[in-house]
């Protein structure tokens, strides 16, 4: 006997409404945590976030750097706000996110961006403790993260989280064997929550970045030789910006992505094809 499916989800057409009487990427009215956010990719995602109507929270180890991002886009018209938390600490993971419900008193949209790569060399000559720490930051802090901010999500009705993996998660990266295995754990991680958190109306997808010029990857664009060999292998024949990676979390995060959970996005100039 054949089944006919009616259309008359209530969460689907509110959305549908939205996406239909404004911009699908505003953010107005949605709270924001941003980790790692001193600098880079998560600075640029904050900027692009505040401009785009979100009060965010930029989240990194060192205040200082914090409050300067806030500072700056609170200067240009945004609504900032730094609190300072080491997502490899668990203790301080909890604090935040009390924090943050006692604030903002819920929690809308979670970017981990945050990460930790202090080795490149061999595989076989990784130090334990590089792989302790990568892990303790890469996939146990995102997960932690993940964990507590889909329960603030799930009592006010929903949310989205957005981790930023790597290509390295799909192939490898030179003489970065255990970030890239992190990443590839980030990668399967996004999908086992977005599965789960779906009945909670809890968006779960993650952005691939590929090579981009920042602080994080100067191991490889400071040197000439790496260049030599990775940017042959890459259609667009370049690094990119940060503020060319933003805005692939703003379309994850708006109701622009409404019916998108479980996937992950490469912006990679094409080296991943």
């Amino acid at each position: 006997m054949k089944t006919i499916v009616t259309f008359n989800n209530a969460l689907a057409t509110e959305t549908i409404t939205k996406i239909s009487s404004k911009n699908a990427f505003d953010l107005s009215g949605k709270t924001a945590l941003i980790t790692g956010a001193s600098r880079g990719i998560g600075e640029a995602v904050a900027r692009l976030f505040a401009i785009n109507g979100a009060e965010v929270i930029v989240s990194s180890r060192k205040a200082e750097s914090v409050q300067a991002i806030a500072g700056s886009i609170n200067d240009d018209g945004g609504k900032a706000h730094a609190i300072a938390c080491h997502i490899g600490d668990e203790e301080a993971v909890q604090t935040l996110m009390k924090d943050i419900q006692s604030r903002f008193g819920q929690l809308d949209i979670l970017v981990n961006n945050a990460a930790a790569n202090p080795y490149f060399g061999h595989i076989l000559d990784t130090p334990m403790s590089a792989v302790k720490k990568t892990v303790e930051v890469n996939i146990e802090g995102y997960f932690l993260m993940s964990q507590l901010a889909g329960q603030l999500m799930r009592e006010s009705g929903g949310g989205c989280i957005i981790n930023t993996a790597s290509i390295n998660g799909v192939t490898p990266g030179p003489m970065q064997g255990i970030y890239s295995i992190t990443k590839a754990a980030v990668i399967s991680m996004t999908e086992a929550f977005a599965k789960e958190c779906a009945p909670q109306n809890i968006r779960v997808n993650a952005v691939l970045p590929g090579l981009t010029e920042t602080k994080f990857a100067s191991a490889l664009t400071q040197n000439e030789a790496m260049l030599n060999m990775i940017l042959p292998a890459i259609p667009l024949h370049r690094v990119a910006q940060p503020e060319e990676i933003a805005p692939a979390f703003l379309y994850l995060a708006s109701d622009a992505a409404s019916y998108v959970t479980g996937i992950s996005l490469p912006v990679d100039g094409g080296i991943l094809a």
